[in-house]
């Protein structure tokens, strides 16, 4: 029996819409704090753990992994239990994960609670799209920028207070500081799970065949958006975790902290204009050509420049990589049958975290190789360059909605 949370479109969702406004921006936070956690920490974890580069780059990955991994595992549950129950099941293994990380003596036993924490968020992922559809399906794009917008807060949140706010709070434990960020992970899923909007149905019909979950892997179609969504999480990540380090080996340790706070920060201004501008750019390729463009733009900077240089790189790094993100998330609901949504997601995002996953280590790999802190910088530029190169493909204008 299908899931009553994925009803016919003809169901309204029981709350207010400025309560689904704000479940929506909620869960979006859950999904990304505490893995931001955890680009501030990397010099104390690598000091105190006595981590290689390359394990540096294992760590960025893990949580990328699992999101390719159980992406699809999560389109599985959404079509057994529902998506409002996946996303809580998700939020609160998520703030297990972030609380074990803070328990781990070695470095094996940081990786293990990091893949919990990374199954947590991976199992949301899919989970995303059709609650946005269902939940203002007249409004779908908007939608999706707003669990976007809450997405990208909690990516900020982390970067801008660890530092300055939490450690000091926590005695400069940076152990006590994952386990922070596992305290409002777990409010978030209490929350949605008390007031999360449920479906009445006008009728029967809406009890059909259960959504199939299991993503059309031939879909060119998918796979070019997974493609160059993984160029923009490649490019995101693989910055968040090299970034500090490779300011410390080439003499810019005081940019650390301002450069992280940038390359996140700035992506806040991005999706409140893609809040505004809703409908307006996700359907034209010329925009992820430039996106892309943007990328390995500001992967040459950081790379040649210096001080505001690498400054307003880490910026322009931001603001594509958010745009991309948010743009390509309002993509599976618009194009695809509300059925077929959350499997749609579930591969979008398997092959997008899979590059994110390979990259990351690539890039620590090419360090360890060359010594060159700027080699880390290479496979992410060369990830951007598949974006702009795919871009043009799309032809998404002529694209619709399947009915």
């Amino acid at each position: 029996m299908r899931s009553p949370e994925l009803a016919s479109e003809g169901s309204k969702p029981s709350s207010p819409i400025p309560t689904r406004v704000a479940l929506l921006w909620l869960a979006g936070n859950g999904m990304r704090m505490t893995i931001l956690a955890v680009p501030p920490l990397i010099p104390f974890i690598h000091r105190d753990l006595n981590m290689s580069e390359t394990e540096v780059g294992i760590l960025a990955g893990l949580p990328v992994v699992l999101f390719a991994c159980a992406a699809v595992p999560g389109s599985l549950l959404i079509a057994r239990f529902g998506a409002i129950a996946t996303v809580v099941a998700g939020l609160l293994i998520t703030a297990l994960g972030s609380a074990l990380r803070g328990a781990a003596p070695n470095v094996p036993a940081l990786y293990a609670a990091t893949v919990v924490t990374g199954l947590g968020v991976a199992v949301m992922h899919p989970s995303m799209p059709p609650l946005a559809r269902m939940w203002l399906p007249d409004r779908t794009g908007f939608a999706t920028a707003v669990y976007a917008n809450g997405l990208l807060i909690g990516e900020i949140l982390p970067v801008a207070l660890m530092l300055q706010v939490v450690l000091p709070l926590v005695g400069g434990s940076w152990r006590l500081g994952f386990v922070f960020w596992a305290v409002p992970c777990t409010m978030i899923a209490a929350i949605i799970f008390v007031a999360a909007p449920r479906r009445h149905h006008p009728d029967n019909s809406a009890f059909r065949l259960a959504p199939q979950w299991w993503p059309d892997w031939s879909s060119s179609l998918l796979w070019r958006l997974g493609l160059i969504l993984g160029g923009a999480n490649a490019s995101y990540f693989t910055t968040n975790h090299f970034l500090p380090d490779y300011l410390n080996q080439t003499g810019h340790a005081d940019l650390i902290d301002t450069a992280l706070v940038v390359l996140n920060v700035v992506q806040l201004p991005v999706s409140l204009l893609l809040l505004w501008l809703a409908g307006r750019f996700e359907r034209r390729s010329a925009t992820y050509l430039l996106l892309g463009a943007g990328a390995v733009l500001g992967a040459l900077g950081i790379i040649l420049g210096s001080g505001p240089i690498i400054l307003a790189s880490a910026g322009l790094i931001g603001v594509s990589t958010a745009s991309v993100l948010i743009l390509i998330l309002s993509l599976p609901p618009l194009l695809s049958r509300q059925e077929d949504v959350p499997r749609m997601a579930a591969g979008m995002f398997t092959i997008s975290y899979s590059c994110a996953v390979i990259v990351p280590i690539l890039s620590g790999i090419a360090w360890d190789l060359t010594g060159l802190p700027a080699a880390a910088f290479v496979p992410m530029a060369m990830m951007a360059l598949l974006t702009v190169a795919l871009a043009p493909t799309l032809r998404l204008s002529g694209r619709t909605r399947v009915a």
